[in-house]
């Protein structure tokens, strides 16, 4: 699946803020340098959607809030 987020960094906790069109909204802790939100942001991906990290690839947008995100689930 891919899906386009908008990235809010700097917020006060990781959280989903819903979806906006077809643009899922996500707030996440941290500042945004040496890739430390991107880091954040899959680590928060994977939690809520229940993969691996590994399962999880920034497609694009790597240094901006505009971000194509690619989640692929291996079921048994």
């Amino acid at each position: 699946m891919i899906i386009t987020v908008k990235v809010t960094p700097n917020a006060s906790k990781n959280e989903i803020v819903g979806w906006e069109g077809e643009v899922l909204r996500v707030r996440i802790k941290g500042v945004p340098e040496k890739g430390r939100v991107n880091e954040a942001l899959i680590a928060f991906l994977a939690q809520e959607y229940k993969v691996a990290k590994s399962h999880i690839t920034i497609l694009s947008g790597h240094t901006a809030r505009m971000k194509r995100i690619q989640i692929t689930r291996t079921d048994a």
